[in-house]
């Protein structure tokens, strides 16, 4: 089993479709005893919330968002937890809408976040990071 989801940061590796998540978006996971949640907000998510289980290596939720449209979603998603080469955590995710037609897979992987010193090194100079 890949390790815990509890505190990572999970961003989508692509686009979806306008109103649904994005490369902008980014997932804070908690996982306590195989029970995940998770919050999210960025690109034309204002706020979502997600929350389900988890046994061995896959993740099964439901999960609800805010558009900057002012619309609300909610669906659900089956997703299986893969470790990556160089240890990040990545989902592969199979998802449908449940108020709305539309259904899809998505992959999101763990953000890294840089070190202050790599910040410099690039010639910021804020060192602070994204």
């Amino acid at each position: 089993m890949a390790r815990s989801l509890d505190g990572l940061v999970l961003a989508p590796v692509a686009d979806q479709a306008p109103g649904q998540v994005g490369t902008g978006t980014r997932f804070t996971y908690r996982e306590r005893d195989g029970v995940i949640w998770a919050g999210y907000a960025g690109g034309d998510v204002v706020r979502g919330h997600l929350v389900g289980t988890r046994e061995g290596d896959r993740l099964d939720f439901r999960y609800v968002q805010l558009g900057h449209d002012g619309t609300t979603s909610s669906g659900h998603c089956v997703s299986a937890v893969v470790e990556l080469p160089d240890g990040r955590l990545r989902l592969d995710e199979t998802w449908e809408w449940e108020s709305r037609p539309g259904s899809g897979t998505s992959v999101v992987e763990q953000v890294v976040e840089q070190s202050r010193s790599t910040v410099t090194e690039r010639g910021r100079g804020s060192g602070t990071t994204d």
